[in-house]
């Protein structure tokens, strides 16, 4: 009885990540993805990976980062970042930046094309996650431009590095509580019952948002045409002064002069940045 005691023992002990497997994951999640993962975060990252390592029969952490390692299409990382970042969001997270795009920044654009001729609105939502502040931003050019949404080459692209949040956006389906804070009206508008007591985006919505994988540490972004808005909030603080830098620095290169970058309230841009210009708490606008 003893012995079959200490072997339901053995079967049900986590694993413990060492200093040196703590390192190891860091450059690893680094190097990839300039997330930088400090000595503090040691036992959070342990805590949500020990789950996984269980569950799939991994004893050490050494062996995980082997299984890792040996992935060429970077596909397992992806997937160990996922675990150890926080996806969680809502709809109008943050509020006052919709409130600031809508009531502001949307007039200003659309009077600029319109003096130019153009009706091209180029908004990119990078670090999208589960697809909430896309939508979100359809829904508000849609109710800022009305009937005349369709004389617009409008929409959002929107990217991550997760093909599971991606999915998770594509598909549109929320739980109650992702939504209480979209106000009613635009509710009523813009989701139906989704069938399981959730909601889901309606496709005339859905259809607005393109949504593509990409990461966020390639030195060259693949776009031809400038934005007028890039919203990457709450997606900085993972990262350290260096990389946040440079990533800065690779938004200016894609947002027309007098563009906006919104971050999220708990960042802000580094001093170094001269190419932006503060607005607002969390907005910037790239300097004409």
């Amino acid at each position: 009885m003893a012995d079959e005691s200490k072997d339901a023992d053995l079967l049900g002990r986590m694993p413990e990540l060492k200093d040196s497997e703590f390192r190891e994951i860091s450059a690893l999640v680094h190097d990839k993805f300039g997330i930088k993962l400090p000595d503090q975060k040691k036992i959070l990252v342990q805590g949500r990976l020990q789950g996984f390592l269980k569950k799939n029969s991994i004893k050490t952490f050494s062996e995980y980062i082997r299984k890792v390692r040996a992935d060429k299409t970077d596909h397992e990382l992806v997937e160990l970042v996922n675990r150890i970042t926080t996806n969680h969001t809502y709809f109008f997270r943050e509020s006052d930046h919709f409130g600031f795009f809508s009531k502001t920044v949307l007039p200003e654009i659309t009077d600029r094309q319109a003096s130019r001729g153009v009706r091209d609105i180029r908004v990119w939502c990078a670090g999208c996650s589960s697809g909430e502040e896309p939508y979100a931003l359809v829904m508000l050019m849609m109710e800022a431009l009305g009937s005349g949404y369709a004389g617009w080459n409008a929409g959002v692209l929107a990217t991550d590095i997760s093909a599971k949040v991606l999915a998770m956006a594509k598909r549109g389906v929320y739980e109650r509580d992702q939504v209480d804070k979209v106000p009613p009206p635009i509710r009523a508008k813009y989701f139906k019952p989704s069938g399981d007591g959730g909601c889901e985006v309606c496709p005339t919505v859905k259809k607005e948002v393109t949504f593509r994988s990409l990461n966020l540490m390639n030195a060259v972004f693949p776009f031809k045409k400038p934005f007028q808005v890039i919203f990457c909030r709450n997606v900085m603080i993972y990262f350290d002064s260096p990389t946040k830098l440079a990533l800065v620095r690779r938004y200016a290169k894609h947002l027309e002069p007098g563009g906006y970058l919104f971050i999220g309230h708990s960042e802000s841009l580094l001093h170094e940045a001269t190419e932006f210009e503060y607005v607002c708490p969390a907005v910037y606008r790239k300097k004409a």
